[in-house]
């Protein structure tokens, strides 16, 4: 049975007076590699950098991680305005594109922009046991990868399990199609292999939310293979595993799923209060 959600009446539940009154200041461009590695490639320093919207002046805060989607081959960093003024800092990051890089230096990327807000963020003032991770589309897919292949992070040496909530909205969870075109596989035919987020399914992940657009409208089998994952890692024994279908809304379903992803931070945010 679908899923039905009355928006508007969410939209700004869990939001504090604290965070309406704060004051926000925004950095630019940072750039997530160290100096050596900026200097050793070209497109790296001109593509691999991030923005930071945080609080000023406040300790402890939350910090989003999101990245923008785009198939791997397009779209920019960006601080999306209906996460603003909620509290936490928001990550908007950039990343290399196929085709002028193979699409898993997407995913290498990614992972170094998440291991930068674990390394950087107490500088702003932010609490590192609060990091979310999501995108949309593309985005979403780089996020889950991460948050489930544990080996990304690794490299970074940084611990998956660190991060305190993924939250997808449209994400492949076969192989991403980027991938796939990359080795001669057609849009149409799913694969399950070492790119594919549902292939590290695992009972020790973050907590995730799945959030798709209405089954009739997403792109291809969007829906389902996010309903897919979300049983599969219900049968490996993942205790905190939802899914969400936006009825009446395509790929493009970000608007309505924002207020979803900031009630799911204010959620596990409480959660980790309350158990302290």
């Amino acid at each position: 049975m679908k899923k039905i959600f009355f928006l508007l009446s969410i939209l700004f539940i869990g939001i504090s007076s604290f965070a309406q009154k704060a004051e926000y200041e925004t950095k630019t461009n940072i750039q997530y590699y160290n100096a050596a590695t900026n200097k050793s490639d070209s497109y790296i320093n001109e593509r691999c950098v991030l923005d930071i919207y945080y609080p000023k002046n406040t300790k402890n805060f939350a910090t989003i991680v999101w990245f923008h989607g785009g198939g791997l081959t397009g779209g920019s960093k960006e601080i999306p305005e209906a996460l603003k003024n909620k509290g936490f800092a928001i990550i908007g990051v950039n990343y290399r594109l196929s085709p002028k890089v193979k699409a898993v230096k997407c995913i290498e990327d990614a992972a170094a922009a998440i291991a930068w807000a674990f390394n950087n963020i107490a500088g702003y003032g932010g609490d590192t046991s609060q990091i979310f991770v999501s995108g949309h589309s593309a985005g979403a897919y780089l996020a889950l990868m991460n948050g489930l292949d544990k080996k990304w992070l690794q490299k970074e040496g940084i611990d998956a399990n660190k991060i305190a909530g993924l939250i997808p909205l449209s994400s492949q969870c076969i192989t991403h199609f980027e991938i796939r075109r990359e080795n001669g596989i057609p849009e149409k035919q799913p694969t399950i292999d070492a790119f594919a987020p549902l292939y590290h399914v695992r009972a020790d992940a973050p907590p995730l939310l799945l959030i798709t657009g209405d089954r009739e409208l997403e792109m291809l089998g969007r829906y389902e293979e996010n309903a897919y994952m979300e049983r599969m890692m219900k049968l490996v024994g993942h205790k905190e595993t939802k899914l969400y279908e936006l009825d009446g809304y395509g790929h493009g379903m970000t608007e309505p799923g924002f207020p979803l992803l900031v009630n799911e931070v204010n959620r596990i945010i409480k959660e980790k209060q309350t158990k302290k």
